[in-house]
């Protein structure tokens, strides 16, 4: 079934082959992201405007939106030009006026004939002591006293599009609404209450009351839901795919695993040894493994990575780490040496600076099968890097690579197993539907021996005391990252620029303590800056950003963050997860420029109460919103029209239950719900899971 079903073709019409569309308003809703009559359906009600009949203005709570019946009095035309047009009028109990600006007054004479009985509705306000209606919304007839609903829908509007055409449209929209076979599971249905799609369609374009615009509503519900069951279909479909390619089954025999944990000096937290297991069960299966390895800052997803690659090297091939930058692969580097040596495995680190012969020698090893482990940056990618027998593959900070990327990994090997690392703690829903494709591993435990960090607010007219803080603490020995929030001084914002700052503490410190890294040096340069921090040349490293993710010195216990109150909160949480890596007790002062924002101080008090990474990440999302949080740009984060990330985490989760049972079950979608399930597909114009299906 490759092309549209024939039910859905009035959805996926033109335009403008509803009533009272032209083509001018055809563009203008395109604004909207409104092309099709289907997308009109999607597009619901936000508010409403309540017009019940009340037989008199008396009593009401004005300003407010009233609808009453009325005899018209004497017109009032104005007597100079601009003045308003007023019309007398008298309900059971109070006379007041109608005011009209710019009005013909021949139109008017017709539209409210003096002795008549008309019904007005629009909104009541007091001026001057003086009860009035600019513009009423509606004047009709009392017998066609029906056209004006009792709860008028308000629909979210572009420039040039008024309530009354998306109404109208809306209206014909809805008129082409066909009856579709029931594609959610009869059972969910049923327990949660919920109407056919098109009965839940119509009834959320006609709400009664103000309970019918929560997304808690049943109609509502019925199709956020619908939303997530397509979107978490897709992603089913695209993992049984990945999971229908042969894998190449990596048995461990797990002495080389034996060697290393016999060496370490701690026990590894059940979160990793539970991690391992289901990496390890993953590598040793015939279809491919495509898992998402999350873990709080200092959870120790390194242990669990470097346990990984050495079942793949126990099974008799080859593993390789990637990070996004070369800084981080370095580390990496660093990190995982004394464990390969206690293991005995040959481990090389390959970057774009590799070159000439020294390059060709790491090939021609890893081509012959001499290098069991590779770490390196994306120049792993480079088409003349070939492995021996490459089994797994392990990214680093997965939102720096695209989905793309995993893809041309995996044509290194045959067959790869990929483990995706991510140390952004990722909220549920999000990680649902970023990586719904993904089996997840959670690490949610520290490592023993990890000291708590205290997080304290400053506020920057106490500058010259924390300088005096860190001179004391360089004295003990001790390091100490400040992190900036620009590299140049904008006239326009008051940001203190790491240069200046960089000037400034120099001045109180000492020269030669003191080291700056930023964004805009050559990579030469802040790799020299870190190398001289990392082996305590330097005391204080002032940085803006480029440390936030994954730079580890042991040594350094205090993280200053100045204007914290411009980070995000899952930002600030990376930062701080930069320190209390060693064994002494750490700090991390917020410093921040008051007043405040309500939603800054929220952040901020969030961070200094908890420094558990998922609870922050929840808090974030709450209170940025989804796109914001993994940012939608890059996110590849789904656009859901009706259905909310951040508020129906639970609904999603459902989705993706009854997604995968439902493949589960029919995974061609042959079935009676199968073939419903694939119009809900084109519904929500799913193309890719389509192509999925038609393909496999």
């Amino acid at each position: 079934m490759s092309s549209r079903p024939e039910i859905l073709f009035p959805l996926f019409a033109e335009l403008e082959t509803l009533d009272g569309v032209g083509p001018k308003t055809a563009q203008t809703f395109q604004q909207m992201g409104v092309e099709r009559p289907r997308d009109l359906l999607f597009t619901l009600p936000y508010s409403g405007i309540d017009r019940r009949r009340r037989d008199t203005i008396q009593g009401a709570e004005v300003p407010a939106v009233v609808t009453v019946e009325v005899t018209v009095g004497a017109h009032h035309p104005p007597k100079t030009r601009g003045r308003p047009y007023r019309v007398h009028v008298q309900d059971a109990k109070a006379d007041f006026q109608l005011v009209f600006f710019h009005a013909r007054a021949d139109y008017l004479q017709k539209l409210l004939p003096p002795g008549q009985r008309r019904l007005v509705s629009g909104k009541l306000e007091i001026f001057d002591g003086i009860a009035q209606m600019v513009h009423p919304d509606h004047v009709v007839r009392v017998e066609e006293a029906e056209s004006i609903p009792d709860f008028e829908p308000v629909y979210p509007l572009t420039a040039g599009i008024t309530q009354k055409a998306i109404m109208k449209a809306a209206a014909g929209a809805l008129k082409r609404v066909p009856d579709i076979a029931e594609w959610i599971d009869p059972g969910v249905k049923k327990r949660e209450g919920w109407p056919d799609w098109s009965e839940a369609v119509r009834a959320a374009h006609s709400p009664t009351n103000a309970a019918d615009l929560s997304p808690e509503a049943a109609d509502r519900m019925r199709i956020a839901y619908d939303e997530f069951f397509a979107h978490q279909l897709t992603l089913a479909l695209a993992r049984a795919a990945t999971r229908r390619k042969p894998g190449i089954p990596s048995v461990g025999t797990g002495a080389l695993q034996k060697r290393v944990l016999g060496a370490l000096p701690y026990k590894p937290t059940s979160a990793q040894d539970r991690a391992i297991a289901e990496i390890t069960e993953d590598m040793g299966s015939d279809h491919r493994m495509n898992r998402l390895l999350q873990g709080d800052v200092g959870a120790g997803k390194t242990l669990v990575a470097f346990m990984s690659l050495l079942v793949a090297v126990e099974a008799g091939g080859q593993g390789v780490m990637m990070a996004p930058t070369e800084i981080l692969a370095r580390q990496h580097l660093d990190s995982l040496k004394p464990l390969a040596e206690d293991a005995g495995v040959v481990l090389e680190l390959l970057t774009g600076r590799d070159k000439g012969a020294e390059r060709r020698a790491k090939l021609a090893a890893l081509q012959r099968g001499d290098i069991q482990i590779l770490v390196g940056t994306h120049a792993v990618f480079q088409d003349d890097v070939t492995f021996h027998d490459l089994r797994l593959a392990i990214i680093d900070e997965q939102h720096r690579f695209g989905v793309r990327q995993r893809l041309q990994l995996g044509a290194k090997g045959q067959a790869v197993d990929v483990l995706v690392m991510t140390a952004t703690p990722i909220p549920r829903s999000l990680a649902l539907a970023q990586y719904g494709d993904m089996d997840v591993s959670v690490l949610d435990e520290k490592p023993a021996g990890r000291q708590p960090i205290k997080t304290a607010l400053v506020s920057t007219g106490r500058m010259e005391e924390v300088v005096d803080h860190l001179r004391k603490a360089i004295a003990d020995g001790r390091q100490c990252y400040w992190v900036c929030p620009l590299v140049e001084e904008s006239e326009a914002v008051d940001l203190t620029a790491a240069e200046a700052r960089f000037k400034h503490l120099r001045a109180a410190l000492g020269e030669g303590t003191v080291g700056l890294v930023h964004g805009q040096m050559p990579p030469a340069e802040k790799d020299a800056a870190m190398a001289r921090f990392v082996a305590g040349e330097t005391s204080v490293l002032v940085a803006t950003t480029v440390i936030e993710v994954g730079v580890d010195v042991p040594n350094a216990s205090i993280m200053v963050i100045e204007r914290a109150e411009y980070f995000g909160l899952a930002q600030l949480h990376q930062l701080r997860g930069r320190v209390g890596r060693g064994t002494a007790a750490s700090t991390c002062l917020l410093m921040f420029q008051s007043p405040l924002s309500q939603g800054a101080e929220r952040r901020l008090t969030t961070l200094r109460d908890s420094e558990d990474g998922f609870r922050i990440a929840e808090e974030d999302l709450a209170m940025r919103g989804a796109g914001d949080v993994i940012g939608t740009a890059q996110s590849g984060l789904p656009r859901f029209r009706v259905a909310d990330l951040e508020r129906q985490a639970g609904l999603m989760a459902m989705a993706q239950k009854d997604a995968r049972n439902l493949l589960g079950s029919d995974p061609k979608l042959s079935t009676e719900r199968g073939q419903a399930a694939r119009v809900l597909l084109w519904l929500m114009e799913q193309d890719k899971a389509i192509r999925l299906l038609s393909v496999g």
